[in-house]
């Protein structure tokens, strides 16, 4: 009976956009056991992403309303969905496992935890990141554009901590999860930057620490040294956070670089250019490469396009200013879905999904 709830909960889960796919050992239902008991999943496997009230949700697993109302808060506390108000009433909607409740589960991260996800990445192979449109999208570090290049908004980390109202920092799951198996790097941890438009968003979080927009700034721009890949959803609005990632933590970048899945990231609409006249052949620039995109011929920096996602971290590293990025001839890269909804649409579409669970 517990096994079949968390396969039904599996099952609601991969019926996501987001997905969630199974793998022959079934490892993604004791990671599903880790992070909900049996009645919290029973709730769960039942939900819909559109919040509704608990008496709605009770209904259908035939439980009593306030049993599953007093369920649903606590499971809402520990960051397993989403919560709010509506027409005066609590209403409650799932999440999905990434970008979603995984995330939320960092001050519960321990060495079980981050072995099940570990071991459910290999036997999926990344699978989450397998369909387009990708969940993330890399957003280049401006400093690598040259003036009178025309970026948009959502191609602007400093623009969108920029114009919210409340920020935060969370240590990067990504990298604690590594960690605790044995792996990783000692790039900084507390690097993920969350915003909102709403002021004191973020001042009783259990997960995030809040912070000035002048500390996010500098935290952004701490992460550009230490060579992280800035990281937003792939989406042009309504976004409120950037993770700063690397290819030896970050699980979409990891697939990026493990199982060469073209769709795990989306590219920057730029790439990096050359100034040869200028380039030393020094080889700063290919340490700073995670995708192996840079090599060296005749002693000059040549650059694979096919490789390059237009994060720009090599040419701020640059000592004689020989790269800067430039913006890829028009049409080559799409532009990313309006909003969240619109991506979870286009997802869903490319999954072949339908019903319900897929709305927002």
């Amino acid at each position: 009976m517990t096994e079949a709830v968390y396969r039904k909960l599996a099952q609601t889960l991969d019926a996501l956009p987001q997905g969630f796919p199974a793998t022959s050992s079934g490892v993604e239902l004791r990671l599903l056991a880790k992070i909900f008991t049996p009645e919290e999943a029973l709730l769960a496997s039942v939900m819909r992403l559109n919040r509704e009230p608990a008496s709605a949700i009770a209904a259908r697993v035939g439980m009593d309303p306030d049993t599953a109302y007093r369920t649903l808060k606590a499971m809402a506390r520990k960051g397993q969905i989403r919560a709010g108000r509506k027409e005066g009433q609590m209403v409650f909607g799932l999440m999905p496992f990434a970008v979603g409740f995984y995330e939320e589960q960092l001050p519960r991260m321990d060495r079980e935890l981050a072995e099940l996800f570990e071991q459910y990445y290999h036997e999926a192979q990344g699978a989450i990141t397998h369909y387009a449109p990708p969940m993330h999208r890399v957003i280049p570090v401006e400093e690598a554009i040259p003036t009178g290049v025309e970026i948009y908004p959502y191609e602007q980390a400093t623009e969108l901590l920029e114009n919210a109202k409340a920020w935060g920092v969370r240590a990067c799951i990504c990298r604690v999860q590594q960690k605790l198996v044995g792996k990783g790097c000692d790039r900084p941890v507390e690097t993920c930057l969350i915003f909102a438009p709403v002021e004191g968003a973020f001042d009783h979080d259990e997960v995030t620490r809040a912070i000035s927009k002048e500390e996010a700034l500098r935290i952004l721009r701490e992460a550009e040294e230490a060579g992280l890949v800035h990281s937003p959803g792939n989406y042009r609005d309504g976004h409120y956070y950037i993770c700063n990632c690397c290819t030896c933590c970050c699980a979409v970048l990891r697939s990026v670089a493990e199982f060469s899945i073209p769709t795990a990231i989306a590219r920057a609409d730029f790439v990096n250019r050359v100034e040869e006249s200028l380039c030393v052949g020094c080889g700063d620039c290919l340490e700073r490469c995670q995708f192996g995109a840079l090599e060296m011929k005749d002693s000059r920096c040549v650059v694979d396009e096919g490789r390059c996602v237009g994060c720009g971290l090599c040419a701020i590293a640059c000592p004689t200013g020989a790269l800067h990025l430039e913006r890829r001839p028009a049409g080559e890269v799409p532009p990313p879905p309006a909003d969240y909804r619109e991506w979870m649409m286009q997802r869903a579409q490319m999954r072949g999904l339908t019903g319900s669970s897929t709305a927002g």
